[in-house]
């Protein structure tokens, strides 16, 4: 279910950049291709890059374009290349086309720390999202729900003639996918809000960015790199509840594809990152790179979820400023919960992935829930000395007081046991 004013300020944020100057896709593109080449020769020159089930990835993609939906595409957190290697090691089909590249999210206090690298990353494609106390309502998700939101199914929230507190329940009932049986009331709607020529688009018309398809995102739900030593190797922390968001508040269900890989994290082991130059160069030459590719999430399993989401917001939603979440839908109890359950549900798929390989020992069934994390992290491991990273756990605050963005104050007893 989406909100005017959540989708305005997605076009608030991405109109930091003029990306609604087609120099801006050229050089756009230019960078995409830059690295990706870059990141090719090195992936194929000094690694063995292993696809699996390719042809799902593809059957996903021209899903989403015959149905008019984006492809948001969700996967496990190995490394600090995961990124670029996995986008390059898809065939090059996928890097013709500037609107088949990949949207994604990137660490602003390490990838936007710099102007040259603010500018370098928004090019590439890439939205700055803040750690530490910022959550999962900023403007990159904002953005990212804007992404994810084809163009041509935003006409509702500016019809005349529907009343506010309609406008966020109508156009989803509109948008979705699966329309419930009952449909004559719905139908009728549709008669009385479908755009006429008179209209005007507000927010068409001032369109944060050119496309000609509607746009992949691509995200690592752990917000964190996560490089664990054996038995626990190849797990995964919790999904962060900013993956719920983008599924639930785009204005049309994206196709949704999980994937999991493994190998990453021989390109760029977690332990080098205090070996000085050791740190930028590739390791563990000719080792393999996995990337397994699952079955998208049937529809209805996502559309389920949106059904509970739009049944909340009639009741949660705020009578006085029915253009935005309201309190309770942020905070709310009701709304975390399901939030966290379709988190967790899309860890299930990704996990189910790493299961189907048989290559890893089961994983520990406690790595599922924030609980654990919150307090493996605020302790610094000490609550559970048996499970035990390679390198740092990012997710510990004081140790990235080399970052621009750091504060003294940000390390305290709320975040980090001292």
């Amino acid at each position: 279910m989406s909100f005017e004013d959540v989708l305005k300020r997605g076009d608030d944020f991405l109109n930091e950049y003029p990306r609604t100057n087609p120099l801006w896709n050229l050089a756009s593109h230019a960078t995409c291709l830059f690295m990706i080449t870059g990141s090719k020769i090195i992936l194929n020159t000094l690694y063995t890059p292993v696809l699996h089930n390719i042809e799902k990835l593809d059957y996903a993609l021209t899903k989403a374009r015959q149905e008019n939906r984006s492809l948001l595409t969700v996967m496990n957190h190995m490394s600090v290349v995961d990124d670029p290697a996995f986008y390059a090691a898809l065939p090059w089909r996928y890097h013709l086309d500037v609107d088949t590249i990949r949207w994604g999210f990137g660490a602003h206090n390490v990838c936007f720390s710099t102007t040259f690298q603010s500018w370098f990353f928004n090019l590439g494609k890439i939205l700055g999202t803040k750690r530490f106390g910022e959550g999962p309502f900023q403007g990159s998700l904002d953005a990212a729900i804007r992404i994810l939101s084809p163009d041509d199914t935003l006409d509702l929230e500016y019809t005349p003639g529907v009343k506010e507190i309609e406008k966020p329940i109508i156009l989803q009932t509109v948008n979705n996918i699966d329309i419930s049986k009952d449909t004559t009331k719905t139908k009728e709607l549709v008669k009385f809000i479908k755009p006429s020529p008179e209209s005007t688009n507000v927010l068409m018309s001032k369109n944060p960015f050119i496309r000609s398809k509607t746009s992949w995102f691509h995200v690592f739900p752990e917000g964190f790199v996560l490089q664990l030593q054996e038995p626990h190797h190849n797990s995964m922390r919790y999904f962060k509840w900013g993956i719920s968001r983008l599924i639930l508040e785009s204005t049309r269900t994206p196709v949704v594809v999980p994937l999991f890989s493994f190998g990453f994290e021989k390109v760029a082991p977690e332990d080098s990152a205090e070996k000085g130059i050791q740190r930028w160069l590739p390791a563990n030459y000719g080792a393999e790179i996995h990337v397994c590719v699952g079955d998208p999430i049937e529809d209805q399993v996502l559309e389920n979820y949106r059904a509970k989401w739009r049944t909340l917001v009639a009741k949660k939603i705020d009578k006085n400023h029915p253009t935005d979440l309201s309190e309770e839908l942020k905070t709310g109890k009701e709304a975390q919960t399901l939030r966290s359950n379709l988190a967790a549900y899309l860890r299930e798929q990704v996990l189910a992935i790493r299961e189907q390989t048989g290559l890893f020992d089961p994983e520990d069934k406690r790595f599922k829930d924030p609980q654990f994390w919150k307090e493996f992290t605020n302790t610094e491991g000490i609550s559970e000395p048996n499970v035990k990273f390679i390198g740092k756990n990012w997710a510990i605050r004081r140790f990235q007081s080399h970052l621009p963005e750091f504060k003294p104050d940000d390390d305290d007893d709320t975040n980090v046991k001292k």
